[in-house]
């Protein structure tokens, strides 16, 4: 068994816009993070400690363009999973792997280093607000 935390919240209003942190986001099945890019309609389609040690590459958490960044969770193990982010229902859809746009808009080389831990897509099954160091588990 394991127990992770939320380390920080990011969203953005529109597409290619810069992330800015907050402290909690409304969860909304269905839509997303409230006042995020996804949520707006208007969005395109990470272990920092492994990209900065295996490959030189920093990025703040923002910079990855997560919704949430966790630590401790076993995002590759939750595919296909249910689990729960504070009092939030969430069900883990897919990996989230790095892409040409993400390496675009940071302009640092992350594809390679990212590769299978790049983050989780995940569904929002029930609402509910999530806030800075949540606990994560099953």
């Amino acid at each position: 068994m394991w127990q992770g935390t939320v380390e920080s919240i990011h969203i953005a209003s529109a597409a290619r816009e810069p992330m800015r942190a907050v402290q909690q986001a409304e969860a909304i099945p269905g839509v997303g993070l409230e006042g995020d890019r996804y949520a707006n309609g208007q969005g395109t389609f990470y272990k920092p400690e492994a990209l900065r040690r295996e490959y030189g590459v920093e990025l703040a958490a923002g910079e990855a363009r997560r919704n949430v960044v966790t630590r401790g969770v076993p995002l590759n193990h939750l595919v296909g999973r249910e689990f729960r982010i504070g009092a939030v229902k969430i069900r883990g859809i897919r990996l989230c792997e790095p892409c040409d746009h993400l390496q675009g808009l940071t302009g640092r080389p992350l594809i390679k280093g990212l590769r299978h831990r790049g983050g989780l897509r995940a569904q929002i099954l029930s609402r509910g607000a999530i806030s800075v160091a949540d606990l994560i588990s099953e």
